[in-house]
């Protein structure tokens, strides 16, 4: 890649955080014009924080949070999982995403509760984190410490696992068996 290709870091977000915690290691990735902040784990609420609370960064809405598994992923990764808070300033009708990755300290299949899949809610940030921080620890089985109903929200309370794990059988672990099948003649 020529040096006048080579993509550049240059969102102004990049350098305020940094400089609001330069003790803290921090990636960053760009990607079609969309900017990426890596944190660790127990740095992202004081990062979602500053990007709400600073006047610089002025992030007033938390669009989406969302779950990633990297297992079998073709390129190594921090960690199998990963966190992502997708914020927007209104003011500047900016989008940026702050990235987390949480890695499993024993081998689970989702039941047991691992205390490597643990971080800090953002509800009280955003009261929109409620919804999707529920969704990603149903689907994933990661868990946000001080969320006020950290519940299941798409399956049912004893349900064996969490479903968007890429270890879980795609055709289930036996819950479907119970239900009638329904195909088109039937239905």
């Amino acid at each position: 890649m020529s040096e006048a290709t080579k993509p550049t870091l240059d969102h102004p977000n990049f350098a305020v955080l940094k400089a609001l915690f330069p003790m803290r290691k921090f990636k960053a990735t760009e990607f079609r014009g969309e900017s990426t902040l890596i944190v660790e784990p127990t740095d992202l609420h004081d990062v979602l924080a500053a990007c709400k609370n600073d006047a610089k960064l002025n992030y007033n809405f938390l669009s989406d949070v969302v779950g990633i598994d990297y297992l079998n992923y073709p390129t190594p990764m921090p960690g199998r999982f990963a966190v992502v808070y997708i914020i927007e300033s209104f003011s500047r009708e900016d989008r940026f995403y702050v990235k987390t990755f949480l890695n499993p300290s024993i081998p689970t299949d989702g039941i047991v509760d691992d205390p490597a899949l643990h971080i800090r809610s953002a509800c009280d940030l955003w009261a929109g984190a409620e919804w999707p921080e529920r969704e990603v620890f149903d689907m994933f089985g990661i868990r946000f410490d001080g969320h006020p109903d950290l519940r299941r929200i798409l399956t049912w309370e004893e349900f064996p696992g969490h479903p968007l794990r890429k270890d879980y059988p795609v055709r289930g672990r036996g819950e479907r068996e119970s239900y009638r099948m329904v195909d088109r003649t039937t239905a």
